[in-house]
């Protein structure tokens, strides 16, 4: 009879017992632990205790159970070396020809709210890892599953294998046996890293070495951003899944492009989660052409879409309210690839469930609403110490994202350096425009009045370049008259004087940027001969 020995023990159950009764069914002894074995029994599959295997009970609340010779003699015998063997046969133990485990949460434990240092670190696995990477390391002989996924590929693999299977030289030739072991030590590596990184918080942004583990989420992309090109998405595991956690709640599968425009748009509300009152961004090509706040959100979309209505087209709407069926009505009357928002109401999903290649995007069920809602929107921004990394040629760059610039909240590090100070109303539209500067790429120049974008200038060479193109388009756009008195927000510092000349000539009174130039003395001067007030903020919004 056929005495080949499977260990299960497994936290996540999906399809354990199916692929023991597989293997029961194909002659294989079981071996388990715990709340595995008490399933399996109670599922009618035969089940040997570990403890019966090792002759050792479990210790410490099951913290010592797996760790034993028998066991791990049993895993790393080596089939094709007779002394092995020998002294495993001498000991009195057996060979252990199958491992199925998957570790113990620490990372969704750790994902919690309010998570102690005890609870976390009484879901650091010991056993598990140990008896996975010694299965991995003798793959030739073992077979090491983590994966649920990969149960019915397995069993199928074993059927009308012999006692000796694929054994030792002859195992090289088997490349899921390969496969199987190399999963291991990428989820003992990613588990390690995410005990480390939980210990050292914050005080380590920028370790030594990172180590990623990211899962594509649903099959491969159509093509990358242009056809031809092969793309996924990957994401990682725990707190902060971010884009892959909203609810697609209609539409055509999201592309590369547009996940990509999604990111740009949750990232360039981000600073209006905590606005008073509704807010839209517009985006197109991951930056912003158009934001409003407004006492309702169809008003809000109705003035973000007047500032670039012809950029607005084919783009991606966020909004920090739920989308109810008068803006809806709106957004329906033109072409739009993705609405993003905390939820839709009944009329709303009516009137945009119409277009059938409109994408709809809830925010997570925990962020519908609430202070969960809020934390949510703030991560895209970079709150609470998000992190982003970006490929380059031959490597990863990594960087900690800044805090985003919230509108409506009062900064203390602003610092007025003109004669004269902004008015009340100058400061409102300041606020505004440094919360909606935050989002567009570099070099950014915003435009802004009541609370509303009048022109914005991006991605262009020179600073001054950004500032002419921001004008161009507020006058294109029909919004010409609001440029007189409007306010200024520029990402980086002023480096010379032919920026704020060009502001005053546009009509600008207000400006607000972060400083730091050799020449500020002669930006200011600039903005004094100009009556406007200019606010230095200390800090930063560069995006490059």
């Amino acid at each position: 009879m056929n005495n080949r020995r499977a260990l299960l023990s497994v936290w996540d159950k999906t399809g354990i017992v199916e692929f023991a009764r597989g293997l029961a069914d194909l002659g294989w002894e079981i071996l388990s632990t715990g709340g595995t074995a008490r399933v399996l029994r109670e599922n009618g599959v035969e089940v040997t205790d570990v403890s019966d295997a090792t002759g050792h009970p479990e210790m410490m609340d099951g913290r010592v159970k797996t760790l034993h010779p028998a066991i791990h003699a049993g895993l790393l015998a080596r089939r094709d070396r007779p002394e092995d063997m020998e002294a495993l046969v001498g000991r009195g133990y057996g060979p252990v020809d199958l491992v199925a485990v998957n570790l113990y949460p620490f990372r969704e434990t750790v994902a919690a709210p309010d998570v102690t240092l005890g609870v976390a670190m009484e879901n650091v696995d010991i056993g598990g890892p140990a008896m996975i990477r010694a299965a991995a390391k003798n793959h030739r002989d073992v077979w090491v599953v983590v994966d649920p996924r990969d149960y019915g590929a397995v069993l199928e693999a074993v059927k009308g294998e012999g006692r000796e299977g694929l054994a030792g030289q002859e195992a090289d030739l088997n490349p899921l046996r390969k496969r199987l072991a190399a999963k291991v030590f990428r989820e003992i590596s990613a588990y390690d890293a995410a005990v480390a990184g939980y210990l050292a918080g914050e005080d380590e942004p920028l370790d030594d070495e990172v180590t990623l583990r990211l899962r594509r989420r649903g099959g491969a992309l159509r093509y990358g951003e242009n056809p031809g090109q092969s793309a996924g998405f990957y994401t990682g595991e725990g707190r902060g899944k971010g884009i892959a956690s909203l609810d697609q709640m209609h539409g055509k599968a999201l592309s590369y492009n547009n996940i990509l425009d999604v990111d740009g748009a949750l990232s360039s509300l981000a600073p209006f989660a905590i606005a008073p009152d509704p807010a839209i961004c517009i985006v197109k090509h991951t930056t912003p052409c158009g934001v409003a706040v407004r006492p309702s959100l169809a008003a809000a979309f109705e003035r973000a879409r007047e500032t670039d209505p012809v950029s607005a087209f084919g783009g991606v709407i966020a909004a920090n309210r739920e989308v109810d069926g008068e803006t809806a009505g709106l957004i329906a009357s033109m072409f739009v690839e993705c609405v993003v928002a905390p939820g839709f109401s009944d009329g709303a999903l009516e009137r945009l469930t119409a277009k059938k290649g409109l994408r709809l995007l809830a925010f997570p069920a925990e962020g519908a609403s609430g202070e969960a809602g809020v934390e949510f929107l703030a991560r895209a921004g970079g709150h609470d110490g998000a992190r982003s990394f970006r490929s380059v040629y031959g490597g990863v760059l990594f960087q900690t994202l800044p805090e985003p610039p919230f509108y409506g909240v009062d900064d203390p590090g602003w610092k007025v350096v003109t004669r004269r100070g902004p008015t009340e109303a100058e400061r409102n539209d300041l606020g505004f425009a440094w919360a909606a500067v935050a989002g567009v790429k570099s070099n950014a120049i915003l435009l802004a009045k009541d609370r509303a974008t009048v022109g914005i200038g991006t991605g262009q060479t020179s600073r001054v370049d950004s500032s002419k193109l921001a004008v161009r388009k507020a006058r294109e756009a029909g919004l010409g008259d609001e440029l007189a008195g409007c306010a200024l927000a520029s990402d980086a510092l002023f480096p010379f004087r032919d920026g704020v000349d060009a502001a005053a000539e546009a009509g600008a009174r207000a400006i607000i940027q972060p400083g730091g130039s050799i020449r500020d003395e002669e930006v200011i001067a600039a903005a004094d001969e100009h009556g406007i007030a200019m606010v230095f903020t200390g800090r930063r919004l560069f995006r490059h």
